[in-house]
């Protein structure tokens, strides 16, 4: 399985100065499940926006066109087919795709699943997510989670391909 994983705020912002410009308790423990034990590929701007690098209990793989970026502890590849090749060497293991905009973006078409968590508030933010073949795909679960703060109030909605 390849899946996008992310979150969102009502203006489609996902980022602000490499960061979430919110904080969901429930949608960090929420990343977690879904990534744990699987290879969890990013961008290099995402993963040095990470608080604590390398993601532990999960295969941290880097996608970039930096030919000279290396890090402790993860796996890089510079392109989908490398991203693709590196996924049949760990059939074993689901490929979870977390962003940035640009990465979502190149590998748009490669997702049977989308993950995504949906915020009622919008928010301010530097990134806003990328555009996606949305008629592609079905709702097939959603979560609603109502917040004392009502712009923290979200959704968890699960898409598979059609």
């Amino acid at each position: 399985m390849i899946a996008f994983l992310w979150a969102q705020a009502a203006n489609g912002v996902i980022g602000k100065n490499g960061r979430l410009p919110w904080h969901l308790p429930d949608d960090l423990a929420y990343f977690k499940q879904q990534t744990l034990g699987q290879l969890t590929v990013m961008g290099r701007k995402t993963y040095l926006g990470l608080p604590k690098r390398p993601l532990p209990g999960r295969t941290n793989v880097v996608l970039t066109h930096d030919v000279t970026f290396a890090a402790p502890g993860v796996v890089v590849v510079h392109s989908a087919a490398e991203l693709c090749a590196l996924a049949a060497k760990h059939p074993d293991q689901n490929v979870v795709i977390t962003g940035g905009a640009q990465v979502f973006a190149s590998l748009k078409d490669l997702p049977d699943t989308l993950w995504v968590t949906r915020l009622a508030g919008e928010f301010d933010g530097d990134v806003v997510m990328s555009d996606l073949p949305w008629q592609a795909f079905k709702l097939v679960a959603s979560r609603k989670v109502a917040m004392a703060d009502p712009q923290l109030t979200h959704t968890f909605e699960t898409w598979q391909r059609q």
